[in-house]
């Protein structure tokens, strides 16, 4: 078991990341054109089957996007739920953890709850997937004619919607959330749950703290272009920055807001358009 307990954290470690390389290099053979169809048919005439590629597709990209940033998350976690029952216990916050937690000494029981935990985790995204795409059909199903007037319209829409993404990033909310994401005992210490059904717990709960720190950069990459490479990239890096440069991810969440302010006063103004 020792040994077994040795190498989770790199099996881990190497297909997070390996899990995220092979979904970047689907996303990046993926005909941008045959994206923007599948999308417009989905908002437009809810096409069932548009829908659900989009959903596998976005499902792929929030793989390729938020695993490298999930890391110390699951690493903390196989170590909470893979250490001796019988460990000697400090006074730690670490150690009042591992105490409420049952021995766990197959590894079927070990591997179920990561899997468990990273999965319920993909579906909050996957479901938040759905939500975006359902919401910019509103908008863009009234305003889609193409007239003058209504493609203002649409940049105002536009607009208003990167300022208040941008305002958020200033948000308590934001703080709270990414509060628990960049300090995964803190997570821990106020969600931990036991077994399975706690695993399901704890991997939709961290997937909803995610959720409440980045989704208006998810907001803006559907109406930027769904799943472009290039809004992909730069957001991906800022989610990365905030959640893993501990206690100072905030500051970039706010330079973020910062520039979406800026970028949404732009949209008003006409300077740039959707």
């Amino acid at each position: 078991m020792g040994l077994y307990m040795d190498k989770v954290p790199r099996v881990i470690l190497v297909s997070l990341i390996l899990t995220s390389t092979i979904s970047w290099l689907i996303i990046s053979i993926q005909s941008d054109n045959d994206n923007k169809n599948i999308m417009m048919r989905a908002m437009m005439v809810y096409d069932p089957v548009a829908i659900s590629l989009f959903t596998i597709t976005w499902t792929v990209g929030m793989a390729a996007m938020m695993f490298p940033a999930i890391v110390p998350m699951v690493l903390l976690y196989n170590r909470l739920i893979g250490e001796s029952n019988n460990s000697k216990q400090n006074q730690s916050d670490e150690g009042l953890i591992i105490k409420a937690r049952p021995k766990y000494n197959n590894k079927k029981s070990f591997s179920i709850k990561l899997a468990l935990f990273v999965a319920c985790y993909l579906v909050v995204w996957a479901l938040t997937g759905v939500a975006l795409l359902l919401g910019w059909s509103i908008p863009m199903n009234l305003l889609m004619a193409g007239s003058a007037k209504q493609q203002q319209m649409i940049n105002t829409i536009f607009g208003i919607v990167i300022i208040l993404s941008g305002l958020y990033q200033f948000s308590p909310l934001k703080t709270k959330c990414l509060g628990y994401c960049e300090s995964p005992m803190s997570f821990f210490m106020q969600r931990w749950r036991d077994g399975v059904w706690g695993a399901v717990k704890m991997g939709t709960y961290h997937g909803l703290y995610c959720l409440g720190c980045c989704w208006p950069y998810f907001l803006l990459m559907v109406a930027l272009g769904w799943m472009n490479l290039l809004w992909m990239g730069l957001f991906a890096a800022i989610i990365f920055g905030e959640k893993i440069w501990s206690r100072h991810g905030i500051w970039i969440a706010r330079l973020t807001g910062l520039g979406f302010v800026v970028a949404g006063l732009f949209a008003l103004l006409g300077i740039f358009t959707l």
